[in-house]
């Protein structure tokens, strides 16, 4: 394909991807012809491409008609196409099924999974019923994953379950120059009590699984009234709960402050459902849940180091990223 027609995106981002390096972005356009021509799904003369400090993606037009997407990631995140590989085998129907992956460069090329969930529910939607069944699914998804906690690490998955995350969060201290020196002092005193939550999170019956670390609205998938689970790149085995986190603030957005609390407490326990099969009561789930939702800033504080090693991410942004979600350690969580 003629690179002069493919349609470049990049938001408010000005980043300086690989894309930038014409040798790799023809590797990339020869490797996705050769795969999709392999697969019988012939490109139409229409790509898009969108650039992003995290990743490359590609949105390819087939001339059958549909859509496949191809996608790059950083060192950091260099895990998901091997990921992406061995979830539809370990937890079939919840995800897509690559056309093709290239551990070796990190590269994926999957098919469509259709509307994403806030786009099928619009944005004005009051539906709860919906995110309450993804929840559900999403909490068999990291059930049937616990057992799999091994082979994910050795796919290169991040580990941050509890016994990680004292160090982590004093790494992220000693180096953070973004934070104020009281906020400094308050999150040091912290320290214990949350180590001591962490020995909580590592004794409890649920035992660390995957966790999506980012799952909202845009990293879910809904075709016929089934859901898939996509855009694993920032992934981590964690304690499952920690996923909770992200999607409490998009639920608090989408609900408002004054219905969301309600909204809040049944899409929790629908997630936390599935859960007391291995014999905790919801009540001792709900507590779990509310502590792990302190853990996540700290999966979310490490993903601003999977990022393409060529964008210009100062250490001054960076630490301002980070210092944003160590701060939600100051405030209460929301569930």
């Amino acid at each position: 394909m003629d690179t002069n027609a493919i349609t470049v995106e990049t938001s408010r981002y000005n980043a300086t991807t690989p894309w930038d390096d014409p040798t790799w972005r023809n590797e990339v356009l020869h490797w996705v012809a050769q795969q999709l021509e392999r697969h019988r799904m012939p490109p139409a003369d229409k790509m898009q491409a969108r650039l992003r400090p995290w990743s490359v993606v590609l949105k390819i037009s087939l001339a059958g008609g549909g859509l496949a997407w191809f996608k790059a990631n950083p060192s950091g995140s260099a895990f998901e196409p091997a990921l992406a590989q061995a979830l539809p085998a370990w937890v079939p129907g919840r995800v897509l099924e690559p056309i093709a992956v290239n551990t070796d460069r990190a590269w994926s090329l999957m098919p469509d999974g259709g509307h994403l969930l806030g786009e099928a529910l619009g944005r004005n939607s009051r539906d709860i019923s919906s995110w309450e069944e993804v929840m559900r699914e999403y909490a068999q998804l990291q059930l049937a994953l616990i057992p799999r906690a091994d082979q994910l690490l050795a796919l290169g998955v991040p580990d941050l379950c509890p016994d990680q995350l004292p160090r982590r969060f004093a790494t992220h201290l000693r180096s953070n120059d973004a934070l104020t020196a009281d906020e400094r002092t308050i999150l040091h005193a912290c320290l214990p009590r949350f180590t001591e939550w962490c020995q909580q999170l590592a004794n409890s019956t649920v035992t660390c699984s995957l966790d999506h670390s980012d799952l909202h609205d845009g990293s879910v998938l809904t075709t016929g009234g089934e859901y898939r689970f996509f855009d694993w790149g920032d992934a981590a085995v964690a304690h499952p709960f920690t996923s909770l986190l992200v999607t409490a603030r998009v639920i608090r957005e989408r609900f408002g402050p004054a219905d969301s609390p309600a909204v809040l407490a049944r899409i929790r326990d629908a997630y936390l459902e599935p859960f007391t099969a291995g014999g905790s009561n919801l009540t001792e789930l709900r507590h779990l849940a509310s502590i792990a939702c302190r853990f996540c800033v700290i999966s979310r504080a490490d993903t601003w180091g999977r990022v393409f090693p060529s964008v210009q991410l100062t250490t001054a942004a960076h630490d301002a990223h980070v210092a944003r979600w160590l701060r939600e350690l100051l405030h209460d969580p929301p569930l």
